[in-house]
């Protein structure tokens, strides 16, 4: 028998029987290794442990608490998930069931609603399928013979799915586990055995493939992990962001309303969520002025042919909005950049005259698709604090420095942790390989300059360029997309930009867009969750309330109003004839930062009694203490 030469996960290498299963290879290697390992790599090919090694080859494991171990075990659990709802409800028709972020789901077509005594219902019989640890079998057959075997099953999604695949594609691979067959490239753990913990979340519809005009499926969420103690610390943060859900909380402290009656995905913010947006936009507009930032602004609509130009139309146009005008097709904005470049070749620009920093805080139009919108976080109209600093090769290193330092001191202020990823090129893309080689280089150049510790994205970029996305931390450690820097070779290129060197020739400048914060109904909504509502002093659209303890108060209290209000303090009255401790309660509930009692001493002394939204009582001081008390409590973010 022939032998092949492996090297293992130390480094050493060493002579196996050629067609020796992995599993046998690290058991032969270190068998202990086997409890933790799910699946492997044969040189650097994600394998199932009962796959063989035919040729020479390095052998690296896939740990089932790495992140790519984790994935593997909820995929796994998608199809015991499967499994399961087959064995339970008869005439079921399976789709497709991938892991994503927190768990996996996995879509079903049946006669009716799964409803959440059916979720317990089909737990139970995954742990059933769990305790009698079927082994996971994978099987390569030809397309047809997998064809065959789905119709027989009457799957039609699966054979959909293998009719569609491109025609040199001959074979695919099935997986099995006590009877249940799956469509599924793997790999896949030994056996359902070594699931530990699991739960099923939710049910929602989901359409077929993702698109509207197909069968509308029910999608079963859960959510798997290696240990108990990891399961139920999850399950208690999605208990806490259940209590800090954006829209729950919008309509409790009357911040915004989405309305059937305007239309899904469009926000209409009421007079305390307009003036929470403004104190961040506010905010926003003065720092970007600080940093030499130029304030720009450009129209709702272009004409196509621009769109044309930029790309936008070929590889956008499914998310833009359209519309005409005497006779002329123009495309609703769903990008600031275009009106930005018409402003760079407004007029020749000299070396001398970049970078240019051009800013927006520019509203969009997106097509997203309903069953996507979800409050504050994906909405159809949004404004964006966007960018497009314009500059050459040689400051570019510096721009992508001064950016990130931008979004460090953003990020600091809101009071939020974040982490780095650098996207890279897309498969649907424009620009020259050596474009998009120099941007990426550029990008990774300045992170590592920088010392930023930050992971590849690979594929994720925009289709213009790739980028650095700043994906921020929330009070529940969760992660939003919000910052980000593209850098972009291929629109200055496209729109003929260009700036006098000190050669005297022309140049190609380089252009970066970047947010900070990014579509800011999206950073309110990741602003409420965070702080549950209860906002720090300078960003509370409330600061004080003003609360009469009966009616022989109210014309002291007005006077308090007033010099509050002078003195720039965001203060409401609550003069209503009710008691003193409803008020209070109403106040809390409400998560304003002071309320201000105005009683006979109050109104004695000429002073105010604050109470905090935590119940502490702060005493009796004058009005003039309690102004300098809220100031110095905004000191810092003015």
């Amino acid at each position: 028998m022939s032998e092949v030469l492996i090297t293992l996960p130390d480094g050493t290498a060493r002579s196996f029987p050629r067609g020796i299963p992995v599993k046998e290879v690290i058991a032969s290697w270190k068998k202990e290794a086997l409890a933790s390992t799910v699946a492997a790599k044969i040189d650097n090919e994600p394998v199932d442990l009962s796959r063989t090694v035919e040729k020479d080859a390095a052998l690296s494991l896939i740990d089932v608490e790495s992140r790519e171990g984790l994935e593997i075990l909820r995929h796994s659990i998608s199809h015991v998930m499967a499994h399961a709802v087959q064995d339970s409800f008869a005439g079921v028709r399976v789709s497709i069931g991938p892991s994503i972020e927190d768990g996996f789901y996995y879509d079903f077509e049946y006669a009716e609603a799964f409803t959440p005594d059916d979720l317990e219902k089909i737990e139970a019989r995954m742990r059933e399928i769990v305790a009698a640890d079927y082994p996971v079998v994978r099987r390569e057959v030809s397309k047809e013979e997998a064809i065959s075997l789905f119709r027989e099953m009457d799957e039609i999604y699966k054979v959909e799915l293998i009719n569609d695949l491109p025609e040199d594609v001959r074979t695919v691979t099935l997986y099995s586990q006590g009877g249940f067959v799956d469509l599924c490239r793997g790999p896949h753990i030994p056996s359902t055995g070594m699931i530990r913990a699991f739960k099923l979340l939710s049910v929602a519809g989901a359409y077929w493939r993702g698109d509207e005009r197909n069968k509308m499926l029910q999608r079963i969420y859960g959510t798997g992990f290696v240990k108990e103690e990891d399961l139920a610390e999850y399950l208690r943060v999605v208990e806490e962001a259940k209590k800090r859900d954006h829209r729950k909380l919008g309509r409790e402290l009357d911040l915004f309303q989405i309305s059937d009656e305007a239309g899904p995905g469009l926000v209409i913010f009421h007079p305390r969520g307009t003036m929470l947006r403004t104190i961040i936009e506010d905010w926003e507009r003065k720092e970007h002025l600080k940093r030499g930032y130029e304030m720009v602004m450009g129209p709702q609509i272009l004409k196509v042919d621009m769109w044309r130009k930029s790309g936008h139309f070929d590889h956008y146009r499914e998310n833009m909005y359209f519309t005409e005008v005497e006779n002329q097709m123009y495309g609703i904005k769903p990008m600031n950049c275009l009106a930005h470049m018409l402003i760079y070749k407004s007029r020749i620009r000299s070396y001398r005259d970049l970078p240019l920093r051009f800013f927006e805080l520019g509203t969009v139009h997106r097509h997203e698709k309903t069953g996507v919108l979800h409050g504050l976080l994906r909405v159809r109209q949004f404004t964006q604090d966007d960018a497009h600093i314009l500059c050459t090769p040689e400051q570019l290193n510096g721009e992508i420095t001064a950016i990130a330092d931008f979004v460090s001191y953003a990020m600091k202020i809101f009071g939020f942790e974040y982490d780095v990823e650098l996207s890279t090129r897309p498969e649907k893309s424009i620009g020259s390989d050596e474009d998009w080689e120099m941007a990426t280089a550029a990008l990774k150049e300045a992170l590592e300059v920088n010392r930023m510790v930050y992971e590849i994205n690979e594929g994720d970029g925009a289709f213009y360029g790739p980028k650095i996305d700043f994906k921020l931390r929330d009070a529940l450690n969760r992660k939003w997309q919000c910052a980000t820097i593209q850098c972009d070779f291929t629109l200055p290129e496209r729109f003929d930009l260009s700036y006098i060197g000190a050669d005297g020739e022309k140049h190609r400048p380089v252009m970066l867009h970047r947010v900070i914060l990014g579509a800011i109904e999206r950073f309110m909504g990741v602003l409420i969750e965070h702080y549950a509502g209860a906002f720090p002093v300078w960003l509370s659209p409330v600061q004080t309330v003003l609360m009469s303890v009966t009616d022989r108060h109210i014309p002291y209290g007005e006077k308090v109003y007033t010099r509050l209000s002078d003195a720039g303090v965001r203060v409401e009255r609550d003069f209503r004839n009710e008691k003193l401790g409803y008020k209070i309660r109403e106040g809390q509930m409400q998560k304003i930062p002071y309320m201000l009692v105005i009683g006979d001493r109050e109104v004695e002394g000429e002073k105010v009694s604050p109470r905090l939204r935590d119940g502490r009582n702060l005493g009796a001081i004058s009005v003039d203490d309690f102004i300098s008390l809220v100031r110095q409590e905004c000191a810092d973010y003015k």
